[in-house]
């Protein structure tokens, strides 16, 4: 079983930077895939960001050059750096890790951009 803990998450102001962490414990021998997804209010469930364990990044169109993946393989973490926030950043952001063939998710974290 795996175990994925997610922090970072918050109120901030539209332009401003919150980073979201993912730590993973457990029965791990190897993580390929990580990343992130978002869920807003009335919305589907959303890719923001995903890292192969080569270090290959893809985000969606929305976020890209404001946010940043990051992965340290001898940490099971991953990253989300966010800059330039916009209110419609707002959602509860999710992270997953793929060891070996199962997907396991976070427990999600509020990211609320307002003034």
């Amino acid at each position: 079983q795996v175990q994925l803990v997610e922090s970072g998450g918050g109120l901030v102001q539209p332009g401003g930077s919150l980073r979201l962490s993912c730590v993973a414990s457990g029965s791990i021998f190897r993580i390929y895939g990580m990343g992130w997804h978002r869920q807003a209010p009335g919305k589907q469930r959303e890719l923001v960001a995903e890292i192969s364990n080569g270090g290959a990044t893809n985000y969606v169109d929305s976020v890209k050059g404001r946010f940043t993946i990051s992965r340290d393989n001898a940490k099971n973490t991953t990253c989300l750096q966010m800059n330039s926030l916009k209110p419609e950043d707002t959602a509860v952001y999710y992270c997953y890790v793929v060891v070996d063939v199962k997907v396991y998710w976070g427990q999600g974290t509020q990211v609320t951009v307002s003034s």
